[in-house]
């Protein structure tokens, strides 16, 4: 491979991907598995609700992590609903391979004139002590 410089010198590559970077994030797209979620646990933060739930046994892909998202029209017109869930989905690709878990599946919800225009890193930070939280309980059969 070629350096910056065009010479045969080695170029340096970034580091091995860490263990969480290594866990794979599917994307819900069934309407029974939005409805499960929603039937199952939630944690309710100022930018949006989480829905979790873990995945039973007998359904596939129990190595993964799977997540939804949603906005409805009482988060606002078609732009908004638009914005909400490009950040849903931003965060939660930050976040859940790290603080997920896999054979769990997620469902983020916007909430209404908060979740398109709330600051980014106050609900990354959310999402972490939502996760937390949730699995917190989870351990201690809550």
């Amino acid at each position: 491979m070629h350096g910056p410089s065009g010479t045969r010198e080695p170029v340096e590559r970034p580091a091995a991907p860490c263990p969480a970077a290594s866990i794979r994030v599917e994307r819900l797209k069934r309407r029974a598995d939005f409805l499960r979620a929603a039937r199952a646990q939630r944690r309710a933060t100022p930018g949006f609700i989480l829905q979790a739930r873990r995945r039973g046994e007998n359904e596939p892909d129990e190595g993964r992590i799977r997540v939804g998202f949603t906005a409805s029209k009482k988060v606002g017109g078609a732009v908004q609903r638009n914005r909400a869930k490009r950040r849903l989905r931003e965060i939660a690709r930050l976040e859940l391979p790290a603080h997920g878990r896999p054979g769990w599946d997620y469902v983020l919800v916007g909430r209404r004139e908060v979740t398109a225009s709330r600051d980014f890193a106050t609900m990354r930070e959310e999402l972490r002590r939502a996760l937390e939280a949730l699995h917190r309980n989870t351990r201690e059969g809550k």
